[in-house]
């Protein structure tokens, strides 16, 4: 049911290789490689295995019937449905904080309520929005590979 885009689902293993997620810029390019995100933050998030973005829209999501929530476009490529922003209590999202993304197009939260899928994707949870911020839309980075910022070459002293 639903768009008939890519479902996105939640698993409890955190080293799962296929729950990996890139975090990347709105398509401006507002984000390079190494800055720390900012709390108040438009990101995109980018599905390593496919390249397929984090992705919302008003269609009801099967099990819950919430907002759906699904992977969508190529080589980290879509529309402007793909733009979270981050929330978080500082100025900049640390390594160990709980955050919530606010979907930018349709204003629902990231959510995990527990409703899981039978057959194919047996034990799979569904991830849906929500209209509002409660203890259902909190995140947090399991694993992940945080890349340092680039030196500035101008400010390069060595020959």
């Amino acid at each position: 049911t639903g768009s008939g885009q890519q479902s996105v689902t939640g698993v409890e293993a955190s080293d799962d290789a296929n729950s990996y997620w890139r975090i990347r810029g709105k398509s401006d390019g507002s984000c390079q490689r190494g800055t720390p995100v900012k709390c108040g933050q438009a990101i995109r998030l980018t599905h390593v295995n496919t390249g397929k973005n984090l992705h919302t829209h008003h269609f009801p999501s099967p099990l819950s019937n919430n907002q759906e929530v699904s992977a969508f476009g190529d080589d980290g490529e879509g529309d402007d449905l793909d733009i979270w922003i981050v929330q978080c209590s500082g100025t900049y999202w640390e390594r160990e904080d709980a955050v919530r993304f606010k979907h930018v197009g349709t204003e629902v939260f990231l959510s995990i309520t527990g409703e899981q899928y039978g057959h194919p994707i047996r034990g799979q949870r569904e991830v849906h929005g929500m209209p509002a911020a409660n203890h259902h839309n909190y995140w947090k980075a399991m694993e992940g590979v945080f890349i340092k910022p680039s030196m500035d070459p101008a400010k390069h002293d060595e020959l």
